[in-house]
């Protein structure tokens, strides 16, 4: 079934980001929730649908009712949703299946967590290792997240001749649109220096190579097409999207440097009618520097092997050929799991809205937004329009 046109974004939500000891991961999620009612001009009332992630600091199996609980809702429609990084657009596209088939009319997506505040460092580190090494043939040897993306990160060098200076860059011109967003995490310069002489993390990633680890929270309200005209702001639309699942565990996937995005990508575009071109602005999963220059490649905005360059010559950047993370990403703007995402999809929003300043992107119409999970595991590509088509 395509899910072109069939719902609209009218609500977009973010928390206050940063470490926030005082407030827990539900209120986080309260928080961003209610300003995206508010950005829509509902009430709570008004919503009959909800979706939620995963958390890793509050201790509920069932997180999508506790969280209708905590925030007095009522839904008819409801559900929590685990696919890692990849969680927030897969969530976008479950709730618009529901619209369109009648499930629900209003769906609140919202996901976050105190994850700077609610857990120790090595906890943190424990529990992600964990969760994505694989019990018996990975996590018993003890490789970190960071580790097994500076795998990657390493064949990609060896196989495609991207730089070190590549991945930083990364860095820098993230860094530079987050200190344009009021609300982001880390708003001081860098430059490729500073990355090069960062901590070492695992070798070629340095500590400002991978992504915050934020208290933050993020919510989208989405609804049908018969009432998004009649919300506060100009319904954003949903044109495409795509998933793509390759492995679970990095020892089972198929190459270090080819995963799903081209096929999520691909789906995503097949489903707009468009093609890597005719996008203005992306919003692309930076969780590592190494990320975001592969979903350059595989997406189609560059031939392969081309997209540390792209990044190097400020193609980029607002104002560059096709900006990149112009709210900063989770190198700079915010990290606290699914809600990562999460704030990728509440930038595109915002961009196609317009009106942000010096971050807006000139006539921008059209955005991409890409999401994924695990280590390089779960890929969702989702493609908005400020007009459907």
């Amino acid at each position: 079934m395509s899910l072109r046109n069939t719902a609209a974004i009218v609500g977009i939500g973010e928390s206050d980001i940063g470490k926030l000891p005082h407030m827990t991961g539900l209120g986080l999620n309260a928080q961003a929730a209610r300003r995206a009612l508010d950005d829509a001009g509902l009430e709570p009332g008004d919503i009959d649908g909800l979706l939620t992630a995963y958390s890793m600091t509050e201790p509920y199996f069932m997180l999508g009712t506790v969280m209708s609980e905590y925030l007095g809702l009522r839904p008819s429609y409801c559900a929590s949703l685990v696919a890692g990084g990849a969680t927030p657009a897969i969530m976008l596209a479950h709730a618009a299946a529901a619209i369109a088939s009648g499930q629900a009319q209003t769906v609140l997506v919202v996901t976050g967590e105190n994850r700077a505040s609610g857990q120790t460092r090595d906890q943190a580190v424990a529990s992600l290792a964990t969760a994505v090494g694989h019990p018996y043939f990975e996590h018993p040897y003890g490789p970190s997240i960071p580790g097994s993306y500076a795998m990657i990160a390493r064949r990609y060098m060896h196989e495609y001749g991207t730089t070190r200076e590549q991945l930083a860059q990364v860095a820098v011109t993230t860094r530079r649109h987050a200190c344009l967003h009021p609300n982001s995490h880390m708003r001081s310069p860098i430059t490729i220096a500073d990355v090069l002489a960062a901590k070492p993390i695992a070798d070629p990633l340095t500590l400002l190579d991978c992504c915050l680890i934020s208290d933050a929270a993020g919510a989208l309200i989405v609804t049908r097409p018969q009432l998004a005209t009649g919300c506060r702001r100009a319904p954003i639309w949903l044109l495409g999207v795509g998933e793509a699942h390759t492995h679970e565990h990095l020892l089972c996937a198929p190459s270090l440097t080819e995963f799903g995005v081209t096929r999520s990508g691909r789906s995503a575009f097949a489903m707009a009618g468009m093609q890597p071109p005719d996008i203005d602005v992306a919003q692309l999963y930076d969780c590592f520097t190494i990320v975001p220059i592969i979903e350059l490649e595989e997406l189609g905005f560059v031939e392969r092997g081309a997209g540390g360059a792209f990044w190097q010559d400020g193609c980029a950047a607002i104002g560059g050929r096709l900006p990149v993370n112009t709210h900063g990403g989770m190198l700079s703007h915010a990290h606290a799991g699914a809600a990562g995402g999460m704030f990728g999809l509440i930038e595109a929003v915002a961009q196609l809205r317009g009106g942000l300043g010096l971050r807006q992107v000139e006539g921008a119409a059209l955005a991409l937004v890409h999401n994924e999970g695990g280590v390089m595991s779960s890929h969702c590509t989702v493609i908005l329009g400020r007009e459907p088509r």
